[in-house]
């Protein structure tokens, strides 16, 4: 199979979520895919106003109900396994979320804003 023709949606299906299974995580209760968490900021110019878009987590993974612990950004194989860093870690500042991931489906880079352990940053592929 060549990755880099799959879209990013493939990724999440094929690589991710089997990831997330093994590690341990209950797929129906604490792993929740494709999160709208804001409706949009609204512009005004002038009398006319528009709301931009949604922001949305690819991945959000929950201690327990309504307890979210981390946010995780998918990017497609054509991107770099931390593509999605920056991108995950905005979204983690507005949902208040410790922990960052980031995957293209070669791996995982993990990003720990707790500052609690050795490393804030570390890479994980395969």
């Amino acid at each position: 199979m060549d990755k880099k023709a799959l879209s990013e949606r493939d990724i999440c299906t094929k690589f991710i979520t089997p990831a997330l299974e093994q590690a341990g995580w209950d797929v129906q209760a604490q792993v929740r895919e494709e999160v709208s968490f804001t409706a949009g900021r609204i512009i005004v110019r002038g009398r006319l106003h528009t709301r931009g878009k949604k922001r949305r987590a690819d991945y959000l993974l929950s201690y327990q109900k309504n307890q979210p612990i981390a946010v995780i950004e998918a990017k497609d194989n054509k991107h770099s396994l931390g593509d999605g860093m920056q991108q995950a870690l905005a979204y983690s500042d507005a949902l208040d979320v410790p922990f960052v991931f980031s995957s293209n489906g070669d791996g995982f880079l993990f990003h720990d804003r707790t500052g609690l352990s050795g490393q804030t940053e570390t890479g994980r592929v395969g």
